[in-house]
């Protein structure tokens, strides 16, 4: 089946490629992200491949389908960039990657919780400068601390477990409560009491409607001063002007983000010559207790590669009429 990958990295194209040796569908790749002005690029080809922050709106999947376009599938297991209801008007078939490796993202949260906590960033620019002074890198223990983790899916139950492992006392926040969390001796509590009480939150949750913005300036007057608040899940959950707030009254010590609410114009892409214009991801990243990264929290080789081959077997399974299963968004 032709299928066009948008927003095709170097690595996207390799791993492809190898997943795709056993199927025989023609990829044609494509660097550029999918949004209303590059939908036509999808000319000729039956199935779209796109990725996190392509534009999956209405007025794209109209654009695709328009094309011929018939099926979508996404290498992402969140599907909040896609207008689902517009898929089905359309009589368009979506998929995603239900699952994939849950280590990778849940280790790096706690690799920018201790970036974040023990100055980790900030010490190594020192040190290539020749300077060793250890002044405004005091960190402090996460042994002891209360951790709230909102999400207590595969992911967060991980980061909890591997927080457990710290010597952390571990409160959960979620609509649907997961054994396996209560099994390692976290417990559940409302939202406002594990902002209250909770030196370091980490979100794992999707973004819905439901949990857009849900660390907001309420929330933030909520949180125990001095609090540390990591995000590896979706931009959207987070209201960064709150957060760039926060950070100013000190009621939050760190703040350690892989992903940001404005990051599809900005993310996988090198911007190091140009002129960035977002301001509010220029004041953030001027805060030395602020840690950024380019939503890579998922980027090992083994989540990766299990995201490509399952985008493989989404085309596959589509072009003979086979059942998506848990894949299957719209």
């Amino acid at each position: 089946m032709k299928t066009a990958v948008f927003s095709a990295r170097r690595y996207d194209q390799t791993l492809l490629a190898r997943a795709n040796a056993a199927h025989g569908h023609e990829l044609v790749f494509l660097q550029d992200r999918l949004e209303a002005g590059t939908a036509q690029l999808a000319a000729g080809c039956q199935a779209v491949a796109a990725f996190v922050n392509d534009d999956l709106g209405g007025v794209v999947l109209e654009k695709l389908a328009e094309l011929g376009v018939r099926f979508v599938t996404t290498r992402s297991t969140g599907f909040n960039h896609i207008d689902v209801a517009a898929a089905r008007a359309l009589g368009l078939t979506v998929a995603r990657v239900a699952d994939y490796s849950p280590y990778s993202v849940a280790e790096f949260a706690v690799g920018l919780l201790q970036a974040v906590n023990r100055k980790i960033a900030r010490a190594s620019m020192r040190t290539r400068e020749g300077n060793f002074e250890l002044d405004g890198l005091m960190g402090v223990d996460l042994h002891g601390k209360t951790v709230g983790v909102i999400g207590t899916g595969k992911i967060g139950v991980l980061f909890a477990r591997i927080m457990a492992g710290f010597g952390c006392q571990i409160l959960g926040s979620d609509v649907h409560r997961n054994p396996d969390f209560d099994a390692l001796g976290g417990r559940y509590v409302e939202r406002t009491e594990l902002f209250a009480a909770s030196d370091v939150i980490s979100l794992h949750c999707p973004l819905t409607e439901a949990t857009r913005y849900l660390v907001n300036a309420q929330s933030l007057a909520l949180a125990k001063p001095g609090c540390i608040l990591v995000n590896t899940s979706r931009g959207g959950l987070v209201d960064t002007e709150a957060a760039i707030a926060a950070l100013k009254s000190g009621r939050l010590r760190g703040l350690a983000i892989d992903v940001y609410e404005q990051e599809a114009s900005l993310f996988f892409q090198d911007l190091s010559s140009t002129i960035i214009t977002d301001d509010v991801i220029q004041r953030l990243v001027s805060f030395p207790n602020v840690i950024v990264t380019g939503h890579q929290a998922f980027f090992t080789e083994e989540a990766i590669g299990q995201i490509m081959q399952t985008t493989i077997e989404n085309l596959s399974a589509f072009a003979a009429g086979d059942d998506l299963g848990e894949r299957l968004v719209a």
